[in-house]
């Protein structure tokens, strides 16, 4: 795929289309940003609204700081291109992601990583542990999936589905991190934190120290305290912000 020869897709999809395009575009750039990239491998995906039940995702072979708004692919249920898009599509990077769609309705946006702590913390027979203030928002929510090998076979959707279960975190064991919202700014905030859960975590068991956790009871209330923190706003309260961030340095996913 060249993208210097790619042409824009804006004003020839709906505007609606294009604000997720964009949107999406911008979480690839900021994994980047961030280092939470694995080359061409991971994805991020979003549905578009509509009863097509289309959804878009990275063209294979493009670096997370390459993707632009018009370069996304957009495909069906089954992981199959449905537009004139030249970039290629992995069906089999979009087997986690299409069982997560298909079964909650609210996961209009899943996100998957392969960082080295969230790695590290998939590895930990404890799973997240709550250590601190960022690992309390997971935890109030978190769910975990046994390694099955490369999650390229139909059978294990269910059981990821069930393991998934309402939670909007999900540790895969072995295999990294997932976070599923209904926006895109909410599902990469719930990435930020919990990856940054992660890598205190990892820091945190450095040497093998004693560690003092949080007590459950305060777990139980995190979410209601980080609420009134965002004024129940969420991501959208960050998002602007980190396009901000993404603009000083390089818009051009917005093309």
């Amino acid at each position: 795929m060249e993208l210097d020869t790619m042409p824009s897709l804006k004003g020839s999809v709906s505007e609606e289309e294009w604000q997720l395009r964009v949107d999406l575009a911008a979480a690839y750039r900021l994994i980047a940003h961030y280092g939470w990239d694995d080359t061409i491998f991971t994805h991020l995906s979003v549905r578009i609204p509509g009863p097509e039940a289309h959804f878009l995702i990275n063209p294979f072979g493009l670096f997370f700081e390459e993707i632009t708004a018009s370069s996304l692919v957009k495909i069906n249920r089954d992981g199959e291109k449905v537009d004139e898009n030249s970039g290629m599509v992995n069906p089999a990077g979009f087997t986690i992601h299409s069982a997560i769609h298909e079964a909650r309705e609210d996961a209009h946006c899943v996100m998957h990583t392969h960082t080295t702590a969230g790695v590290a913390v998939s590895a930990h027979a404890e799973g997240l542990l709550p250590i601190s203030q960022q690992s309390l928002f997971p935890l109030s929510s978190i769910a975990y999936h046994d390694y099955e090998g490369i999650a390229v076979r139909e059978d294990e959707k269910a059981r990821l589905v069930s393991d998934l279960g309402p939670a909007n975190y999900m540790i895969l064991r072995n295999h990294g991190l997932l976070t599923c919202a209904p926006t895109v700014a909410d599902t990469f905030l719930a990435m930020f934190i919990l990856q940054r859960a992660c890598e205190i975590q990892v820091s945190a068991l450095a040497g093998n120290p004693p560690l003092t956790p949080v007590p459950q009871g305060i777990v139980d209330k995190i979410v209601s305290e980080g609420d009134m923190v965002t004024g129940n706003q969420g991501g959208l309260l960050v998002w602007p912000g980190l396009l901000r961030k993404l603009d000083r340095s390089d818009s051009s996913y917005r093309q």
